[in-house]
């Protein structure tokens, strides 16, 4: 099944300012030296391994300052592909497709990247049960395309904002006294959302499952401690690991029983992939 596509109105919002930031009040080098009427042929190539994601966010780029191009795409998001495959190849006016190169490509080399290494972390965890989790590491204005690159690439999205789940972290309970009682209080809050909790030992594990929460949060916990936390709560409620998640340690993490695990790393720290425009013959 493909990915759910992102909301619309992230992908204006994100072209918008992309071109804004980029265009300026036009493009001054390729209005001098390129005739108006000039056509040109352009192929969007891979150059290396990677996993597809953004290809029609890119491509709407070069609707927007190319309108009359002629566009053919060849992959969709969340394909694999290999160095030198063809993505897309455009023909049309010279100008347009010149001034929006560069905006179409960050957007869809960062987008790939995310999709690429969470792919990574996907199939380091295959067969353990265990869902990678993404979080609200992104970006600032890039989410919600950030979050659909983590969808390309297998993971699955967890909060998007601060207003759809209580996520109660280190710094409430310390606001709060303790995990049990920041427990207590969101349960009494009666939002209609799950409740969340963080805990760091064994000992807050059981204070917030006796306190009602939905489900716990294991941060930086030991390995031999994330199994003692699967065994004491028995599968009553969800458990995720978060913490120390890199593509070296995830597998481990997996195995120990945890039902989530979260990586800050695939929308934070995800390199962007090379993707070329070159020259169509």
């Amino acid at each position: 099944m493909p990915p759910a596509l992102p909301d619309p109105a992230d992908v204006r919002a994100a072209l918008d300012a992309a071109l804004a930031e980029d265009i300026g009040q036009g493009d001054v080098t390729t209005r001098a030296t390129v005739p108006e009427e000039t056509r040109l042929t352009l192929d969007m190539n891979a150059r290396q391994d990677m996993v597809v994601c953004g290809l029609e966010i890119a491509l709407e780029v070069f609707r927007r300052l190319a309108p009359k191009a002629e566009i053919e795409t060849f992959h969709d998001d969340g394909d694999r592909v290999g160095p030198g495959t063809r993505l897309a190849r455009l023909n049309g006016p010279a100008q347009g497709l010149l001034s929006a190169e560069r905006t179409a490509l960050n957007l869809m080399q960062k987008l790939s990247g995310i999709a690429s290494l969470t792919r990574q972390y996907v199939d380091e965890i295959d067969g353990t049960g265990a869902v990678l989790l993404d979080t609200r590491k992104t970006i600032p204005g890039l989410r919600g395309l950030s979050k659909y690159a983590v969808r390309c690439g297998g993971g699955t999205n967890h909060r998007m904002r601060l207003d759809d789940g209580i996520l109660i972290k280190d710094n409430h309970v310390a606001v709060a006294g303790s995990v049990g009682e920041a427990v207590t209080r969101a349960k009494a809050a009666d939002t209609g959302l799950e409740v969340r909790a963080e805990c760091d030992t064994i000992g807050q594990v059981r204070e917030a499952f006796a306190a009602g929460a939905d489900s716990l949060l294991l941060d930086n916990m030991s390995l031999d401690d994330l199994r003692a936390a699967v065994g004491l709560i028995a599968r009553r409620i969800p458990l995720e690991a978060s913490g120390g998640v890199r593509l070296d340690t995830i597998r481990a993490i997996a195995e120990t029983g945890v039902d989530y695990i979260s990586a800050g790393a695939i929308t934070q720290s995800a390199p962007a992939v090379d993707i070329g425009l070159d020259l169509g013959d």
